[in-house]
């Protein structure tokens, strides 16, 4: 919608094993259409977001909706890291190049940057994938994946590039070689619009219930439509905080909070 889909980010195989193009195409969409249906900006008044929190604040502060800010920047990088693959029997300790052990201490070194910097920024190894993956043979290779989120980009490149020093320490330290590749599927961060904030608060005002200005640590719609429109959303507890999981639940009050604020709200945008 916002014709920001890139060339490079169709080409991605996801876990289907299929690019996104080649899938997007599997269940009817056709690509070349695309441009149709892009939004520039004055085309919309505003666009409204209604989700669940993902998190727990909302319940721990017993507190009934959520002001979003602002949408925090994703950025991911495919990291690679090639030492030697070796018999595990007769390879001493002192002669490995073992690509796993130096990717754990990276998997490490992330955490402590993340955690060793102030702000709420956050950075994450999800993915790792040692090669050639035998009980009996030393990890020649090592596939893993870096995420690091934030409400500002500077903040981002602050964690990335604080990473890559530990991980050249890492490197000259275990003689594994660590290669980073940045992909090309970022989202920026992305504030929401200050008017459609207030018109949110108040309308949450009017309904009865409480309310807290909050940053969203997950990426949304909305985080795109601020690009081309201005931009609100609103967030309802989240139980647990648990999210992308089977145990994932919001009340039905929760939710009927929510959808009573998100019509106020556009009813308040409708009238400006």
């Amino acid at each position: 919608l916002t014709g920001k889909l890139s060339p490079r980010a169709l080409s991605i195989v996801s876990d289907s094993g299929y690019t996104i193009e080649d899938g997007t195409k599997r269940i009817g969409g056709d690509l070349s259409r695309m441009a149709e249906d892009v939004i520039v900006r004055g085309d919309l008044k505003g666009f409204v977001e209604l989700h669940i929190e993902q998190g727990a604040f909302l319940e721990e502060e017993d507190i009934d909706i959520g002001v979003v800010q602002g949408i925090v920047g994703i950025e991911w990088w495919n990291v690679t890291l090639t030492g030697t693959a070796n018999h595990a029997g007769t390879t001493p300790m002192n002669r490995r190049r073992d690509a796993l052990l130096a990717a754990a201490k990276l998997t490490q070194a992330v955490n402590e940057v993340a955690t060793g910097l102030e702000g709420r920024q956050v950075a994450t190894v999800g993915r790792m994938q040692a090669f050639p993956g035998a009980p009996n043979v030393i990890p020649g290779r090592v596939e893993m994946s870096l995420e690091v989120r934030d409400l500002e980009t500077e903040k981002i490149e602050q964690v990335y590039e604080a990473i890559v020093a530990r991980a050249d320490g890492i490197s000259e330290e275990s003689g594994v070689e660590i290669a980073f590749e940045r992909l090309d599927v970022a989202s920026a961060p992305a504030l929401t619009d200050p008017a459609i904030r207030d018109i949110i608060a108040a309308a949450a005002e009017d309904s009865g219930l409480s309310f807290r200005f909050m940053p969203s640590g997950a990426g949304h719609d909305a985080q795109d439509m601020a690009t081309v429109a201005p931009t609100g959303m609103i967030f309802v507890p989240s139980r647990g905080g648990i999210s992308h999981s089977p145990e994932e639940f919001t009340s039905a009050e929760d939710l009927a909070n929510g959808a009573d604020v998100m019509v106020r709200a556009l009813l308040a945008i409708d009238a400006l």
